[in-house]
C-alpha cells in the first residue's frame, strides 16, 4: 500500500466514523427487522445496471475496452463513500452501510461472474474475456479496515460517551464534508493530463451511466414501495460504485489499459459529484418543507 492509498484509507475510516457518531444501534435492528429495503439496494447493483450495461453496449459502437471498463464498473459493489454521502443528504444511512456491507460480500462471487458473462455475451468484448480473480482477503481487509472497525468504534463512543460525542459530532461531519470536495479536487489535479477536449465524450457515457444506475435505484424503490429516506439510500447505492476496485483489477488484470484507465477515474470522480449533488438537492427540498411547515 502506499502513503497516498494508507491516507486515502484513514480519511474514509474518519468519515466512517463520525457518521457512525450520529448512529444509534436501534437504527440497525430497524433495518434487519425491514429486509425488503436491503433487498432493494441490492437489486440496481447486481442486476438492473450490469444487465443495463450490457444492453447498452451491444446498441453503442465503441471501443471494446471501453465497453469493457464499462462491465467493469457496473460488475463492482458500492464503496464506503456511498454511506457519507447517504448520510449527508439525510437518508437512511444504516440501510446504507447494511447494504454495503452485504454487496462487498456478495461482490466476492458476483463482480467476476457479471462481468464474465457480459463481455462473453457481447460480441465486441468476448475477446476480451479473462478469468477475473479477485482476492477475498483484499475485499475482507477493506470491509474490515474502512467499514466495521470505525463504525464499531463511532457506535460505541457515541452509546458510552455522549459528552464526548457532542464535541467531536460536529467538527468530523465538516470534516467528511471538506474531504468529499478535496476527493473531487485532488482527482482532477491528479488526472489534469487526461482532461482534454478529447475526452467529453468518455465523460458524457460516464455520465450517462452513472445516471443509469440512480435512476434504477429510484425504480427498484417506488416498485417495491419503500420510504423516502430508505430510496435516497437505494439511489446512492445504485449510483456509487467502488472505481477503486475497478481500478486495481484493470490494473492486474488488464495491464492498466489507458481506455479502460480513463472511464474507471472518470467515474470515481463523476459519482461523487452526482452524489453529493444529490444529496445537497435533498437538503434544500427538506429545509423548503420545514419553511413551509412553520409559515
Amino acid at each position: 500500500m502506499t502513503t497516498q492509498q494508507l491516507i486515502l484509507g484513514l480519511v474514509l475510516a474518519t468519515m466512517v466514523f463520525s457518521v457512525a457518531l450520529e448512529l444509534k444501534v436501534d437504527d440497525f435492528k430497524r433495518v434487519a427487522q425491514t429486509p425488503r429495503a436491503v433487498i432493494c439496494g441490492l437489486i440496481p447493483q447486481f442486476i438492473l445496471l450490469p444487465v443495463g450495461t450490457w444492453a447498452a453496449t451491444l446498441v453503442l459502437d465503441l471501443p471494446p475496452n471501453v465497453e469493457a471498463a464499462m462491465m467493469l464498473v457496473a460488475s463492482c459493489p458500492g464503496g464506503s463513500l456511498s454511506n457519507v454521502v447517504t448520510h449527508f443528504g439525510r437518508g437512511n444511512t444504516a440501510l446504507s452501510v447494511s447494504v454495503s456491507a452485504v454487496a462487498a460480500l456478495m461482490a466476492l462471487v458476483l463482480t467476476p461472474f457479471n462481468f464474465s458473462w457480459m463481455v462473453a455475451a457481447n460480441p465486441a468484448t468476448a475477446s476480451w474475456l479473462r478469468t477475473l480473480s479477485i482476492d477475498a482477503s483484499d475485499i475482507w481487509i477493506s470491509l474490515l479496515v474502512l467499514l466495521a472497525v470505525p463504525m464499531s468504534l463511532g457506535l460505541l463512543i457515541a452509546h458510552r460517551l455522549p459528552p464526548l460525542t457532542a464535541r467531536i459530532q460536529k467538527p468530523l461531519a465538516n470534516f467528511s464534508l471538506f474531504a468529499l470536495l478535496a476527493f473531487i479536487v485532488l482527482g482532477l489535479i491528479k488526472e489534469r493530463q487526461l482532461l482534454t477536449l478529447g475526452l467529453l465524450p468518455m465523460l458524457l457515457i460516464v455520465i450517462v451511466h452513472n445516471a443509469s444506475g440512480l435512476f434504477f435505484g429510484w425504480a427498484t424503490s417506488k416498485a417495491m414501495g419503500v420510504s423516502e429516506r430508505d430510496r435516497r439510500a437505494v439511489m446512492i447505492e445504485g449510483g456509487m460504485q467502488n472505481s477503486g476496485l475497478a481500478l486495481g483489477i484493470i490494473a492486474v488484470q488488464f495491464n492498466s489499459d489507458l481506455g479502460m484507465v480513463i472511464i474507471a477515474s472518470l467515474w470515481g470522480m463523476w459519482h461523487i459529484v452526482s452524489g453529493m449533488s444529490l444529496a445537497f438537492f435533498w437538503r434544500r427540498s427538506d429545509a423548503a418543507v420545514l419553511r413551509a411547515q412553520h409559515a
